[in-house]
């Protein structure tokens, strides 16, 4: 397999395999105009299996999205075809407008303008307004 390498643009690394598709839904990165790569079940030394996302384009991703779904997981920016930033990433303390309540009691199934809100908890993450767990 072959993937070209990128000049300017981002490379998410280290992603746990199977976890690419989510981050690429949660990110957004299934739009027509950005030209991405998915490498899934690349052989790792650290890491057995992993997955990689290639974006091909300079663009701001959101690193609590990222860390949510694989705190593991590393940002490398590129520019001008050389490695310019390394990033870990880490489990955010709170993520807004992520994840979504699934609790219909919840305020924020009421309140549609009220922005879902988790906190970080020793058992995972929950609803601010009504302590639900996250899924």
């Amino acid at each position: 397999m072959n993937i070209d390498s990128i000049q300017n643009g981002i490379v998410i690394d280290h992603i746990t395999a199977g976890k690419s598709m989510k981050l690429v839904h949660l990110l957004n990165l299934d739009r027509d105009d950005i030209s991405i790569a998915i490498i899934r079940n690349v052989h790792s030394q650290k890491m057995g299996k992993k997955d990689i996302i290639k974006i091909d384009a300079e663009l701001s991703v959101d690193l609590d999205v990222i860390g949510y779904v694989d705190p593991e997981a590393t940002i490398n920016v590129i520019r001008d075809g050389v490695l310019a930033e390394k990033k870990a990433i880490g489990r955010p303390k709170r993520l807004t407008n992520v994840i979504h309540c699934k609790n219909p009691r919840c305020i924020t199934s009421v309140e549609q303008e009220l922005q879902h809100v988790f906190v970080l908890r020793d058992d995972g993450y929950r609803c601010l307004y009504c302590e639900t767990k996250a899924e």
